[in-house]
């Protein structure tokens, strides 16, 4: 079940083609439930990836690589979402040419390539669906790479949650919904450090 720069490029092609048709409405509208709006959060999807690159490359041990990658201020909706893409792409270039024993810095554990790829997917989805819900849209992902992704960073919840649809499990898992049983989570935590 582990999660790779594959599964990487299928969620970015899903939220892609999820928000191209809207890159010609207003990004600046809130982005879900987040504090930011669509555009800012797409440029911190960018971001967030590039850094998780960064990490790969240059194995910090203990300290984030010092950069941050922004768009261009007058970046319009479909070149923010480019921005988008283009972080998560070479985050999953990076993965593929990492070895398995690369380890770098993360706040919630050294993480290999296989962990950043996991994050990048879940930074990419979940971010993607609070866009989609701003725009009036919606993220549907595949559910394989949702279930792959729950075993490797919220391994308790895939137990748990074995019953439910993976993308809705993932939503619970990242504090974005509610279960029938399960008030929505205001706090959570992924496991970024390999498994055993």
């Amino acid at each position: 079940m582990a999660v790779t720069a594959d599964d990487l490029d299928a969620a970015l092609s899903s939220v892609v083609a999820s928000l191209r048709p809207a890159i010609g409405l207003d990004w600046s509208v809130s982005a879900g439930s987040l504090a930011w709006d669509c555009w800012h959060t797409a440029e911190h999807v960018g971001d967030c990836l590039m850094s998780f690159a960064g990490q790969l490359v240059a194995r910090p041990e203990k300290r984030f690589v010092r950069f941050m990658a922004s768009a261009d201020r007058d970046a319009s909706p479909e070149e923010v979402l480019e921005f988008a893409e283009a972080g998560g792409r070479i985050l999953a270039a990076t993965v593929r040419t990492a070895g398995p024993e690369v380890r770098a810095y993360h706040p919630t554990g050294r993480a290999d390539p296989e962990g950043f790829a996991a994050m990048g997917c879940v930074e990419a989805l979940l971010h993607g669906d609070d866009i989609a819900q701003g725009l009036g849209l919606a993220v549907d992902p595949p559910r394989d790479v949702c279930a792959r992704l729950l075993a490797r960073l919220f391994p308790d919840a895939a137990r748990d949650l074995e019953d439910v649809d993976p993308w809705t499990a993932l939503r619970w898992s990242t504090g974005r919904v509610a279960l029938p049983g399960r008030p929505r989570l205001t706090e959570w935590r992924w496991r970024a450090a390999p498994i055993g």
